[in-house]
C-alpha cells in the first residue's frame, strides 16, 4: 500500500520500504530499521512536509527571489548634520553594496518617506551558485536521508508506562524531519536529499547566514583602515539596521485555520510562547529550525534545568515543612522566649556612644524564626543537592549529545568554526592556518598578552571596588543597627530591620555595578582580539561571570563564613574604623545569611522578570517613535520588522541562569527554598524569553553551536564549590554540630543548652555583668568544649567532602556522556554517509567483490537497494 507524499513541494510516491520514488529517482528517503523503535511511521512510510517558505511578501518586486537580509538606513530631510559626513556615509554605502553585487548577492531597495526622513529599506537576495559556494565554504551540513523525527521523552515514556494522562504532551503541526547528514560538496549535489528544486533547497535560515557572513566580510573603504564589514557601518550608524525577515505574522487570524497551514512564526507563537503553556512541552526542533542551533540549545537546556528543579524543590519544601511541624520541639527557643530578665546581654555596640543592655528574651521571634531553617534535616538536604547537582550536570551532558547530533552539529567547534568577522576586519597579518592550510586573517597572540593583562588590571580594580561598597554596607548595618537597638520598641526585631534594609540597599549596588561592568567586559573583549566566535563568547563570559561571582556573592559570603568569628569579647573587642565588628544574633548567622539570600536571589529575579516585561515594551515604543513610519499605510513585512527591537542575544539569559543556580547550591544549607523560587521563576523565565524572541525582537541570525560553552565549565565548578560551602556552612555557621555534642556530652533534650551556649563577660570589663554568646570561661579563654567542637567542625568538612566528591565521582563513573545507544547511530549515520558519497569507482570495486565484507548493501542516491547491489 502507498500513499502520496510531498518532498519540497514536489509529489513523490512513498512505497512500504521507505523509499521514495518521483524526481528523477534521485531523492531517496530510507526508515533505518536500526531505528524504528525512536521512528513513528504510517502505513509503512513517512509523511514528508513541504520546506516552510517565508510569509506572505517576503519576496523581491518580481515575487520569485526571496528577501534573504535586510539592510536599512535613514536620511532626514533637514538634516543638520555637515555634508562631508553624509557624502562619507553615501559613499561608504554605495562601495559597499558594489562589493556586495560583486560577491554575487542580488540587491533591491525600497524608499518610504514621511514629512521628516526618508527610510530606504535595501533588500538582498543569495541566488543559487552564491548559496552552493558559500554553503561549502561554511561547511553547512546536507540532507542524504529522511526519516520521522525522533520521540525521546523520559517523562513520557514513564507516564505511558504508569498509564497515566500526560498533560505535558501537545502535538505541535509542522515538526521538522530528522535527517542524516554530511558537509555539503557542489560536486556530490546530485546524492544530497531535494537537490533538484533550487528554490526550496536551502533554508530561509541557511541563506540568512550565507548573507550575513558576506556582509560581514565586505569592504566599505580602504582595507588597511579596517573598513570592513557590516558591523562597523551599524556601529558608525551608516546603517541603522540589519537582520533577516520573520515568517510572516505572529497573530492567528480572525478566522479558521487548518494548522498545517500556519507559519513557523504563529506555531511557535500559538503551541509555545504564551503563558498558558507553562506546563507544556517546549517544540524543541520547531525553535531550532527558526531560530537556529544556538537559541534551541538554550531553551533545550533551560527546561531540562527547570525540570530537574521539581525534585529539588519538592525535597526542600519537605525540609522547610519538617522545621514547621518540629517547631514545637525547638526547647533552646523555647528557653529564650521564656526567659524574661534571666539572661542579661552586653551591649552591641560601646557603652560611651549609647549602646544598652538587653535581655535575650527580645529576641525571641528572631530565635523561633531561625529554627526554621537550622534544624537537622537541613543538613541532609545540603548533601542531597550536591548529589542532585552533579546528577543534572552529568545527564544534561547526555542530552546535550544527543541534541548536537540529532542537530548535526557535534563536530561544529572543532572542524567548521571559521573566523570572527571583526577578527579577519582588524587582523594585521595573514598566516597560514596549521590545520586546514589555506592563509587565514591573524593576530600575533604575544601581542594579544598586553591587552589580556590590561583585561585582568580592570577586573580586579572592579572587584576592589565590590569589596569597598560591601564594607560600606556593613559600616551601614551597624550605624543602623545603634539607634534600633537603643528603642526598645524596635529592639526586637532591630537585627531583622538592619539586616534586610542592608539587604536590599547592598542588591541595588549589585545590580548598578553589574550593568556597568558588562559594557566595560564587551570592549575589553572585542579590544583582545579572539579569534572566533566561540572563543569571544568564552572571554567575555569569563570576565563578566567572575565579576559578577564577587559582586553577588561577595556580601553572602561574608555573613556565612566571616561575620561574627572576629568580634573578641569584652574587655578585647576587635574594631574596624572605630566601630566593633559585627556579631552573630542569638538565632545564629544562618538566619541571616537565609534572609540575606532570599533578598538578593527573590529581589534581583524580580527585577529582571520586570525589565524583561516592561524594558522590551517601552524599548520598542520609544523605537517606533523614532522610527517614526507611516501608521494608516499598509505595513510590509520590512517595515513591521524594522519596528521590532534589536535581538541582545543569550548572555544575559544564561548569566541570569547560571547566578540563580549558584544561590541554590552553594548556600542551599541556609535556605531551603530556594530551588522552589528559582522553578517558579524559571516557569515564568521560559515564556518570558519565548514571547521576547517570537514577538517582540527582529529576527536574529540562526548561528550554530554544539553546546551551552563555557557556561557548562562554571556550573560544574559551582557544584564542586557548593560540596565545600555546604559543608563548612553546616560545620561553622549551623548550630547543628554544637547542639549535636551538647546533647551527646550533656542531655539529649538540649536543656539548659541556651546557659550553656552563653559566656559571662570578664569582672571590671563593663559596668555590668552581663552573658555573650561564645564558649569561654570567666576569664576570655576558649573551654574544652570549643576545642572539642572545633575538631568535630574539622572532621566533619572532611568527612562530608570526601564522602560527596566520593559519590559524585561514582555518579560521573557509571553515567556515560554519551548513551550507547546513540553511538551506534553515530557510527550508522557516517558509514551511510560514506556509502552516499562514495564515487562511482568505489561502488564499481565494491560490485566486483574488492572489499574485504562478503556481503555490503551499498546506499545507491535513487532507490531502494536491490538484489544487484549485493556482493
Amino acid at each position: 500500500m502507498s500513499e502520496k507524499h510531498r518532498i519540497n513541494g514536489l509529489p513523490h510516491k512513498l512505497d512500504t520500504y521507505g523509499t521514495v520514488k518521483g524526481a528523477d529517482d534521485k531523492v531517496r528517503i530510507i526508515d533505518d530499521d536500526d531505528l524504528s523503535s525512536d521512528l513513528q511511521s504510517s502505513e509503512g512510510g513517512i509523511t514528508i512536509p513541504h520546506k516552510p517558505s517565508h510569509g506572505g511578501g517576503c519576496y523581491f518586486s518580481d515575487g520569485k527571489r526571496t528577501i534573504d537580509y535586510m539592510l536599512v538606513y535613514e536620511e532626514k530631510i533637514d538634516e543638520k548634520s555637515s555634508s562631508s559626513d553624509k557624502a562619507k556615509f553615501d559613499k561608504w554605502r554605495e562601495k559597499f553594496l558594489t562589493n556586495l553585487k560583486k560577491n554575487g548577492l542580488e540587491i533591491e531597495d525600497e524608499t518610504v518617506r514621511t514629512p521628516k526622513k526618508t527610510t530606504t529599506f535595501i533588500k538582498l537576495h543569495a541566488p543559487w551558485d552564491v548559496c552552493c559556494y558559500y554553503a561549502e565554504d561554511l561547511c553547512m551540513r546536507a540532507p542524504l536521508q529522511a526519516h520521522p523525527n525522533p520521540s525521546n521523552n523520559w517523562s513520557d515514556r514513564i507516564l505511558k508506562t504508569l498509564k497515566i494522562p500526560n498533560i505535558m504532551h501537545e502535538d505541535v503541526p509542522n515538526k521538522p524531519l530528522d535527517y542524516y547528514t554530511c558537509a555539503f560538496k557542489k560536486s556530490k549535489l546530485d546524492r544530497f536529499l531535494g537537490s533538484e528544486d533550487q528554490d526550496t533547497y536551502f533554508t530561509d535560515t541557511q541563506k540568512s547566514r550565507i548573507v550575513n557572513e558576506i556582509c560581514a566580510t565586505t569592504a566599505y573603504g580602504k582595507k588597511k583602515r579596517a573598513e570592513i564589514g557590516l558591523e562597523r557601518l551599524l556601529d558608525e550608524n551608516v546603517y541603522k539596521a540589519a537582520f533577516p525577515l520573520h515568517d510572516g505574522q505572529y497573530e492567528m487570524p480572525d478566522h479558521y485555520i487548518n494548522p498545517e497551514e500556519l507559519n513557523r512564526r504563529q506555531v511557535l507563537r500559538e503551541y509555545w510562547a504564551r503563558w498558558g503553556k507553562w506546563y507544556k512541552y517546549q517544540p524543541l526542533d520547531h525553535i531550532r529550525e527558526y531560530f537556529g542551533e544556538k537559541i534551541g540549545i538554550y531553551f533545550a537546556w533551560l527546561g531540562f534545568y527547570t525540570a530537574w528543579l521539581l525534585p529539588a524543590a519538592a525535597v526542600g519544601l519537605a525540609v522547610f515543612l519538617y522545621g514547621v511541624i518540629t517547631f514545637g520541639g525547638n526547647t533552646p527557643a523555647f528557653e529564650v522566649c521564656e526567659s524574661n530578665q534571666t539572661y542579661k546581654m552586653c551591649p552591641l555596640c560601646d557603652e560611651n556612644i549609647g549602646c544598652s543592655y538587653w535581655y535575650l528574651s527580645d529576641v525571641c521571634l528572631y530565635v523561633k524564626i531561625a529554627y526554621l531553617f537550622d534544624h537537622p534535616a537541613t543538613v541532609c538536604y545540603a548533601i542531597f543537592v550536591s548529589f542532585w547537582a552533579v546528577t543534572f550536570l552529568e545527564y544534561w551532558k547526555r542530552k546535550n549529545a544527543s541534541l548536537a547530533h540529532h542537530w548535526d552539529v557535534t563536530d561544529f567547534e572543532e572542524e567548521e568554526e571559521r573566523p570572527r568577522p571583526e577578527y579577519a576586519a582588524k587582523a594585521p597579518s595573514f598566516e597560514k592556518n596549521p590545520i586546514t592550510g589555506v592563509k587565514e586573517p591573524h593576530f600575533p597572540p604575544r601581542d594579544r598578552i598586553p591587552r589580556i593583562l590590561s583585561g585582568v588590571a580592570v577586573i580586579t580594580i572592579m572587584i576592589f571596588l565590590v569589596i569597598i561598597f560591601i564594607i560600606a554596607v556593613i559600616m551601614y548595618r551597624v550605624l543602623v543597627s545603634i539607634p534600633l537597638f537603643q528603642n526598645k520598641t524596635l529592639r526586637p526585631r532591630a537585627a531583622l530591620i538592619a539586616s534586610t534594609s542592608s539587604a536590599v540597599v547592598n542588591l541595588i549596588l549589585i545590580m548598578a555595578l553589574g550593568k556597568v561592568y558588562e559594557k566595560l567586559a564587551l570592549k575589553l573583549t572585542q579590544w583582545e582580539m579572539h579569534r572566533t566566535q566561540t572563543e569571544f563568547e568564552d572571554q567575555l563570559t569569563f570576565k563578566v561571570f567572575v565579576f559578577q561571582f564577587v559582586n553577588f556573592y561577595s556580601s553572602i559570603f561574608y555573613i556565612a563564613f566571616f561575620k561574627g568569628r572576629f568580634v573578641g569579647y569584652p574587655g578585647q573587642y576587635n574594631k574596624f574604623f572605630g566601630l566593633r565588628n559585627e556579631e552573630c544574633n542569638n538565632g545564629g548567622c544562618l538566619v541571616e545569611l537565609a534572609q540575606q539570600l532570599a533578598v538578593i536571589m527573590i529581589g534581583k529575579q524580580i527585577i529582571n522578570n520586570a525589565q524583561e516585561i516592561i524594558v522590551p515594551k517601552l524599548k520598542t515604543l520609544v523605537h517606533r517613535l523614532r522610527v517614526s513610519l507611516d501608521k494608516n499605510a499598509v505595513r510590509s513585512r520590512w517595515e513591521e520588522d524594522y519596528e521590532l527591537i534589536d535581538n541582545e542575544g543569550l548572555f544575559e539569559e544564561y548569566l541570569e541562569m547560571v547566578l540563580q543556580f549558584g544561590f541554590i547550591t552553594i548556600f542551599v544549607a541556609a535556605f531551603p527554598l530556594a530551588p522552589l523560587f528559582a522553578l517558579l521563576n524559571n516557569w515564568v523565565e521560559i515564556r518570558l524569553d519565548a514571547q521576547k524572541f517570537v514577538c517582540e525582537t527582529r529576527r536574529p541570525i540562526a548561528d550554530r553551536a554544539q553546546d551551552i560553552g563555557v557556561w557548562f565549565k562554571i556550573l560544574d565548578g559551582l557544584a564542586q564549590l557548593a560540596v565545600i560551602s555546604n559543608a563548612f556552612l553546616i560545620a561553622f555557621t549551623s548550630e547543628f554540630l554544637p547542639r549535636l555534642m551538647y546533647q551527646y556530652q550533656y542531655n539529649w533534650d538540649l536543656k539548659g543548652y541556651t546557659d550553656f551556649s552563653l559566656s559571662t563577660a570578664p569582672n571590671h570589663t563593663l559596668n555590668q555583668t552581663c552573658r555573650y554568646r561564645d564558649f569561654r570561661s570567666n576569664t576570655g579563654q576558649y573551654t574544652l568544649f570549643y576545642w572539642q567542637l572545633l575538631a568535630v567542625r574539622l572532621g566533619f568538612v572532611i568527612l562530608f567532602e570526601h564522602v560527596v566528591f566520593g559519590i559524585c565521582k561514582l555518579i560521573d563513573f557509571l553515567v556515560p556522556d554519551v548513551p550507547e545507544a546513540l553511538e551506534l547511530k553515530i557510527k550508522r549515520e557516517r558509514y551511510l554517509a560514506k556509502q552516499a558519497l562514495a564515487d562511482t569507482d568505489t561502488i564499481m570495486k565494491i560490485a566486483r567483490g574488492e572489499d574485504d565484507e562478503d556481503d555490503v548493501e551499498v546506499a545507491v542516491p535513487g532507490g531502494k537497494p536491490d538484489a544487484e547491489d549485493k556482493v
